[in-house]
């Protein structure tokens, strides 16, 4: 699923570029995007007692972004086991077609009451058939 939003000056450093950290942020907006495309809105899923925590992320810089450029992330669940989910991301300069960034992000699925692992499949058996529709699909 490809999300796209521009850049703003205050995301940008002393060198004009997007600054690092900035680049997790442009990938979190693509996951709740990518997952609210498939009716799987995050604060619903609040609502119902699901938090997803970060349990990693890892990023890779290819080629800058700046101001008023245009990033298209195609955002895709690389892997999906009912407890964790792993989202992977390519990011591009839309002007350009070039790869800017490339990373990936480990979630887990918590009871936003104990803290405890959920298991997706047995607790929200229809929230799992999305996300394993999703993992599939794209």
């Amino acid at each position: 699923m490809k999300f796209e939003r521009k850049i703003n000056y205050y995301e940008t450093d002393k060198m004009c570029f997007v600054h690092h950290s900035n680049y997790i942020r442009y990938f979190e907006e693509a996951r709740v995007y990518l997952l609210d495309k498939f009716g799987l809105n995050y604060a619903g899923l609040e609502k119902n007692g699901i938090i997803i925590p970060v349990l990693g992320v890892n990023v890779k810089y290819h080629r800058h972004l700046g101001f008023d450029d245009t990033i298209v992330i195609d955002t895709v669940i690389k892997d999906f086991t009912g407890v964790k989910m792993t989202v992977e991301y390519t990011a591009v300069n839309k002007a350009t077609g070039e790869i800017t960034t490339t990373g990936e992000s480990t979630h887990c699925f918590l009871d936003a009451k104990t803290y405890k692992p959920l298991n997706m499949k047995k607790s929200f058996p229809e929230i799992y058939e999305k996300l394993k529709k999703i993992e599939e699909e794209l």
